[in-house]
């Protein structure tokens, strides 16, 4: 007889891996007992050796389809005891390992099946879920991850549902969310003066389910906005093919050009108005269920302004129940479903706040009782060279962790990541567990969700305290900041990382290489001589980096005004290759109207450059862009992120070959620089020419990519290594991220991106947390 304990790390809670382990326990003759300790799975396992090894061998083998193991530790113990029969047991409150409980995953085809299905009781129950489905992450308050430590402890459960919660052969085993509609939560509909919405004569709160879901959706066929609380936060919901409320939505919102992501039934309806990749397809299926950023069709038909100007357009399929029923109820092919939040504020969770916050915006409100306590944005996602690349991850995917064992001991480390894009990782035992999306750290309720998302995270995860805080190189940040105070609360020391090293950092982690030489392409990232920098070629080994190359030093006149209007930056750029009076004559003829107070702005603006007051320095990629963007009269005010450039991007897209651009690389101090002034007068001259607005678009972005690309090639040369990287905001272009890829795999190196993280800023605490592992 052999007698074994086992501990297995991972995902193995609220996936219904207990149950797992008990009915692959029975099959194998297998005595003793499983529960939750903490952070991680344990198992006494009795029984022949033969058994035994058959038993270790499966529960890794035929682990629940969402677990995710980790490790498995097996130690022979002394059979000091016989066990007669194999248990679950209760749950420990002790903490061993670092495990952590899933993501909010999709809702199953079993649950689906049941839901609608006439003879089920959960028959068009929109909190319908099981082990393989629907929250956990959102709903977790501590750990281990039982019902009485999540919101749904205010749901008993009835006699039907805890006869499947206590069966370990069922499939709804321990399965946390589990309810019905007789014991868990329920939907209202409120009108917007917060008075409930009464579907039928019956008694409050009696409504059906499937009544008040039929109803919003003729709600939102005849041109209502609704406010639908989710399973992580608030959406608004809109049509869109009605021009009128898509409109209203804009100007309520204060979003004027900001795309919005919409929602399908299903692929095919998807496909009636945008082209979908394979990968794509998979993508949107999966269980994480994200936005997928994919191309209009030809036969696209929804209203401008869904998505205006651009290529593409943020898509996703239901991913709750409610979800789907509401597409039972309608013909419409999508509806608009964007986050309900102040602009820079966290989405809304709370009923209170939703209904007093938005009743200028919203007609009707969909909500239910359910408590959220942890808000986690719908994650995004686009396809690069075929390879995804997260624009944001969260909904779906956090606080999954990412194995970073190989670059640390065991510390405990708290990054913090940049100021607009903010994402955290908190570092245990070798696994970085990065954070929901949290936003702009400007805005005092998203510091503040900041700090709320930290204190809950080293909850959830046993974490007491820090080795060493990780956080941006900029002084100004408000996350600079809280490290520096959080220092003082955790006694350690804090340490400061430059915003592209983080950056190759996490390109270097998620190709699985050391080093290597990459571009760095974005808006903004603090550089190590105090200017902004954004288009640059770094060597790294990951524990260093050298800065070799770069575009050339762009003024910014104004500062960060330049970022918002780029015509400032334009003006800028073009001074260094026009005479001022001919550059006056140029703005004044063709681009006054960008100008916020026309002649008079430009004649401030060529004083500031002139006499360098209130005027910084950028090698920004990102700037470059823009000031292509509004050189050609496609976009002239970023109303929001990235807005100038993906503009430009869509309209690129649409050009041909038929244009080069020729581009000039000067070595200043024996350091190659990418000469933009140059770059953006053959942009203005060819628009002068009367060549098309697309093709120069397109040409100029070539033109950037292959200078890049060249500088890049060069560096790599004279380090001799043979992979050439890509990462930064900028990689999200599509032709651009495509131009130096093919350059650099022409020229015989390989050619590395984004895989598994984000080419924007938010991974950079995962980046973060890599160098401060190695610092240590």
């Amino acid at each position: 007889m052999k007698t074994s304990k086992i501990f297995v790390e991972g995902i193995v809670q609220g996936v219904g891996f207990r149950p797992n382990i008990y009915r692959i326990a029975i099959k194998n003759n297998i005595k003793g007992y499983v529960k939750n300790q903490g952070n991680v799975v344990e198992i006494v396992a009795q029984g022949s050796k033969k058994d035994s090894d058959k038993f270790i061998q499966e529960l890794v083998d035929e682990k629940p389809p969402v677990a995710k193991i980790n490790s498995v530790k097996t130690e022979e113990i002394a059979n000091e005891k016989e066990y007669i029969s194999f248990e679950i047991l209760k749950s420990s409150s002790e903490v061993s390992g670092s495990s952590v409980i899933p993501p909010d995953l999709a809702v199953c085809d079993n649950c689906l099946n049941e839901m609608r299905d006439k003879s089920n009781f959960r028959y068009n129950y929109p909190f319908i879920a099981c082990t393989d489905c629907g929250p956990r992450f959102t709903v977790i308050k501590d750990i281990p991850y039982d019902r009485e430590n999540t919101t749904m402890d205010e749901f008993p459960l009835c006699e039907e549902c805890i006869e499947e919660y206590t069966n370990p052969l069922d499939r709804r085993y321990h399965a946390e969310a589990t309810c019905c509609d007789k014991c868990g939560p329920l939907l209202r509909l409120y009108n917007s003066n917060s008075k409930e919405y009464i579907i039928t004569d019956k008694p409050k709160y009696i409504s059906t389910s499937k009544e008040i879901v039929k109803k919003a959706a003729h709600l939102l066929d005849v041109g209502n906005i609704l406010a639908i609380k989710g399973i992580g936060g608030t959406h608004l919901v809109a049509s869109v093919t009605d021009k009128k409320t898509s409109k209203t939505l804009r100007k309520c919102l204060n979003r004027l050009n900001q795309p919005f992501a919409v929602m399908s039934p299903d692929i095919e309806t998807i496909e009636t108005y945008a082209k979908l990749s394979e990968n794509e397809k998979n993508s949107l299926k999966s269980i994480e269920r994200p936005i997928v950023v994919v191309k209009k069709s030809k036969d696209y038909y929804f209203e401008d302004s869904v998505a205006p100007v651009l290529h593409n357009i943020g898509v996703m399929l239901p991913y709750s129940p409610f979800h789907h029923m509401l597409f039972e109820h309608t013909d419409s092919p999508a509806y608009i479903m964007t986050s309900a939040n102040i602009p820079g504020e966290p989405m809304m969770i709370e009923n209170k706040d939703i209904m007093e916050n938005l009743s200028k915006i919203a007609d009707y409100f969909l909500l239910h009782n359910r408590k959220i306590v942890n808000r986690c944005d719908d994650s995004v996602i686009r396809y690069v060279n075929n390879h995804p690349s997260f624009i944001r991850r969260s909904r779906g995917y956090a606080p999954s962790p990412y194995n970073i064992s190989k670059y640390t001991t065991n510390k405990n480390i708290l990054a913090l990541g940049p100021e607009l894009d903010v994402t955290f990782a908190i570092v245990k035992e070798g696994l970085c567990y990065i954070s929901q999306h949290i936003g702009n750290t400007n805005k005092f309720k998203t510091y503040q969700f900041l700090q709320e998302a930290i204190t809950h995270l080293m909850n959830i995860t046993a974490t007491k305290e820090y080795d060493i805080i990780a956080c941006d190189m900029h002084p100004q940040f408000f996350t600079t900041k809280l490290a520096h105070e959080l220092r003082e609360i955790y006694n350690c020391p804090v340490t400061t990382v430059q915003h592209h090293h983080a950056h190759g950092a996490v390109l270097g982690y998620d190709n699985n290489i050391d080093e290597f030489v990459f571009i760095a392409a974005d808006g903004v990232g603090y550089g190590e001589d105090h200017s902004a920098w954004g288009g640059e070629i770094f060597y790294t080994n990951m524990d260093s980096f050298e800065r070799l190359g770069s575009l050339i030093p762009q003024k910014m006149p104004g500062g960060d005004i330049s970022t918002k209007y780029p015509i400032r930056m334009l003006t800028s750029i073009l001074k260094q290759e026009y005479d001022e009076n001919k550059l006056k004559s140029l703005l004044i003829a063709d681009y006054k109207d960008y100008f916020q107070y026309g002649e008079a702005e430009i004649d401030n603006v060529l004083k500031q450059l002139n006499s360098d007051l209130n005027v910084g320095t950028s090698t920004s990629t990102g700037r470059i862009l823009d000031s292509i963007s509004v050189a050609l009269g496609i976009c002239g005010e970023r109303t929001y992120e990235g807005e100038c450039s993906m503009k430009l991007e869509s309209i690129a897209i649409k050009g041909d070959n038929s244009l080069e651009i020729p581009y000039e690389i000067k070595k200043e101090n024996k350091i190659p620089r990418l000469d933009t002034s140059k770059l953006l007068k053959e942009v203005i001259e060819l628009k002068k020419s009367g060549e098309k607005i697309a093709n120069i678009g397109k040409a100029s972005q070539i033109a950037l990519s292959k200078g890049l690309s060249e500088i890049a090639i060069e560096i790599a040369e004279k380090t001799g290594v043979k992979t050439i990287g890509g990462t930064g905001g900028v990689f999200y272009n599509e032709a651009i991220s495509k131009t130096i890829k093919d350059n650099v795999e022409s020229n015989g190196y390989k050619f590395i991106q984004h895989k598994n993280s984000c080419a924007g800023d938010g991974s950079l605490s995962l980046g973060q947390a890599i160098i401060a592992s190695k610092r240590i």
